[in-house]
Formats: structure tokens, C-alpha cells, sequence
């Protein structure tokens, strides 16, 4: 059983039944375009809500409950979205290229040494110019716990140092139900170049 189908049995903080308002904002500036993969993509607030605006949209996440639960809400809602049980750490198996991938909350929980395979994996998905944007926990936040981890921009710009253009890093808000002002974040915006 995955870790996550654990929290998934309740309601983790991070599922606020509906998108990040970062991932709104993004689509309201037309940053995200064309074919969608959400990885990790747990109950799939942001796969409905790229579906809902006409993208194709491929949910996946390792939590089978919380695919379940993604597969349920696009039913509820008759929206056509495919959900996937996946490890976001070999996506070449998904043998598609996406021009847009959204991470709301996976890269910070990466270990060090799964950063360098997610990047690997992430590069036979993402069509070359494509965009990869991540939502993820700042070191600006507080606290002692393990995960999520406090991501630094220096991290982030040195996982992304061959093949990708960092195209900006900026300061966000990561909702959740929990700490009403939400938590610190940085939404990051990545393009692959093709090269490296």
C-alpha cells in the first residue's frame, strides 16, 4: 500500500476541493498551454479544473485512493480526464509528451536523491519548449517537520541546471486547510531547451 493511501483515507491539509489559486492565476495569464500532466496529482483538483478550460489532461499519482477518489470527482462533474496510478519517476513508460506539466506539491518531497531521476523522467514527457511549473513549500516557512521539505531557490535552479531554462521563481502561497494565510512557496516556471 502506498504511504500516501493512508492520508488519502481522510482528508489530507493540502486537499482544498478545488485548483491552487497559483495554478488559476496561471491559467487566467495563458502560461499553460496545449496537453497537461499533473503529476502527483492526488484527487485531481488541478487536472478537472485544465480539463474544464479544454486542455487533455493526464492525472497521475501512486496513492490508487486518491486516483479512486480523481476518477469519481470527473465523473461527478462529466469531465473526461485520464487518471493514472504512477510512479512520476518513470514517465517514459507513459510513452506521450506533454506541453504542459503541473506539480502542485511533489517536488518538495523528493529526496536528494530523486531529484536528479524525477528531472531524467521529466524530460522524456515534456515536449521540447514545453513548460514545467511547480508549486512547492519555501524555506521561508517555519517548522522541524521532515516533509514537506523547505526547498530553497538555489535547489530548484541547480535540479534544472542541464537541458531546462529557469524561466522565473517566484514567491506564492501553498493553500491548504489548515493555516488559513496558507504556507510559503515559490511557483517556478521551467522550460525545457532540448539540450543538455
Amino acid at each position: 500500500m502506498d504511504i500516501f493511501d493512508t492520508v488519502y483515507q481522510g482528508t489530507p491539509p493540502w486537499d482544498i476541493g478545488r485548483p491552487q489559486k497559483a495554478f488559476v492565476d496561471l491559467a487566467a495569464a495563458g502560461e499553460v498551454t496545449g496537453s497537461v500532466l499533473d503529476v502527483g496529482c492526488g484527487t485531481g483538483e488541478h487536472a478537472l479544473f485544465f480539463a474544464e478550460r479544454g486542455h487533455g489532461v493526464l492525472g497521475i499519482d501512486t496513492s490508487s485512493l486518491a486516483i479512486r477518489k480523481a476518477k469519481e470527482k470527473a465523473a461527478a462533474r462529466g469531465l473526461r480526464v485520464q487518471f493514472l496510478v504512477w510512479n512520476a519517476l518513470d514517465l517514459a513508460g507513459l510513452k506521450r509528451t506533454f506541453d504542459t506539466v503541473i506539480d502542485s506539491g511533489f517536488f518538495h518531497v523528493l529526496s536528494d536523491e530523486d531529484r536528479p531521476v524525477f528531472v531524467k523522467s521529466l524530460a522524456t514527457v515534456l515536449a521540447p519548449g514545453g513548460n514545467y511549473f511547480i508549486l512547492c513549500f519555501n524555506d521561508q516557512n517555519p517548522g522541524e517537520y521532515p516533509l514537506p521539505r523547505r526547498i530553497a531557490k538555489r535547489e530548484i535552479r541547480e535540479t534544472f541546471r542541464e537541458g531546462w531554462f529557469i524561466n522565473y521563481i517566484r514567491p506564492a502561497v501553498f493553500e491548504n486547510a489548515v493555516q488559513l494565510e496558507g504556507h510559503h512557496a515559490w511557483l517556478s516556471s521551467i522550460s525545457r531547451t532540448g539540450l543538455g
